[in-house]
């Protein structure tokens, strides 16, 4: 097999840092092309994740290349106010943690994860044709804090005015600065819910400003909601419903209706935040689908 239908790295650089992306071949490309984001509260996470391998797997079984990043990530200071993880949730386990926190791997702070994004997107436009997808079908997405980084990439590139994403995927993404109050029907829901499943006011607070200490964000790029998201690329917007981050991703939702941005919004009911890393779960098998056919459409 030659080199462009087997997975393989890419070195590449910027934010001051280097970084790879992993490329994920289609065997019968189809044109589209994503580039992919994992989630882990911007400290966590890597290329091996289901939330990150099985996206990239399943979606060039179907015919989209798939380019997953591998984003410098941010330093772990935050640890000490957080809860013992769920690893359900795709988040490390403590024996994960504490090799995290003895390892050598270079570690940085908003905006070095945000400005690799861009570069990734970028490389991915530019090679796309090497891969048999169309430069004007890549398409941009992520889960969780993944889900992000993309739309404060997708921020960045608007204010560019050059190349833009055909689609912006974003899964049960974090978007606002601040766990945002829920509905009734909400919170009704999410009293039922593991506390070890759920985001915090004061969790959320603890990841947000270790990733961004002094809460400046006047662009967006940070943490887009409630920021001016005229412009953007068409959204397709997947929500845990048993997910206290769901406020952030609907009232997103909203705000880009309001601007005259399409979004498509799904709830995978049932569901609870990281099912994505959950091999076979009915959310994630739903949302695989959905993202396959909206990145895919033409």
């Amino acid at each position: 097999m030659s080199m462009m239908t087997e997975i393989h790295d890419v070195a590449l650089s910027a934010g001051g840092f280097d970084f790879r992306v992993r490329v994920y071949p289609a065997v019968e490309p189809n044109g589209s092309l994503l580039v992919w984001l994992h989630g882990g509260a911007f400290m966590f996470g890597d290329l091996e994740m289901p939330e990150a391998d099985q996206v990239g797997r399943r979606l060039s079984e179907t015919g989209t290349i798939v380019v997953s990043v591998d984003y410098t990530l941010a330093p772990l200071d935050a640890l000490e106010g957080l809860a013992p993880p769920d690893p359900d949730a795709g988040l490390p386990t403590p024996e994960q943690l504490r090799a995290e926190a003895d390892s050598a791997r270079p570690r940085a702070r908003f905006p070095v994860a945000g400005l690799q994004t861009v570069a990734a997107f970028d490389w991915a436009v530019a090679n796309a044709r090497t891969y048999g997808a169309d430069p004007e079908r890549v398409s941009l997405g992520g889960a969780s804090a993944g889900a992000n980084l993309s739309a404060g990439a997708a921020m960045r590139l608007r204010d560019r005015g050059t190349t833009a994403p055909r689609i912006l995927a974003l899964v049960y993404p974090s978007l606002h600065d601040g766990i945002l109050p829920p509905n009734d029907e909400t919170a009704g829901l999410l009293r039922d819910v593991p506390p070890a499943r759920l985001f915090t006011p004061e969790t959320r607070a603890a990841i947000n400003r270790n990733y961004l200490p002094d809460g400046s964000d006047p662009d967006g790029y940070a943490f887009p909601g409630g920021h001016d998201v005229a412009g953007l690329p068409e959204v397709l917007m997947v929500n845990a419903e048993l997910d206290s981050l769901r406020p952030s991703g609907e009232a997103f939702a909203a705000e880009l209706a309001a601007a005259s941005v399409d979004v498509r919004v799904v709830r995978e009911r049932g569901a609870m935040h990281g099912y994505l890393n959950e091999i076979g779960h009915p959310a994630a098998e739903h949302t695989l689908v959905l993202i396959g056919n909206a990145v895919a459409a033409r």
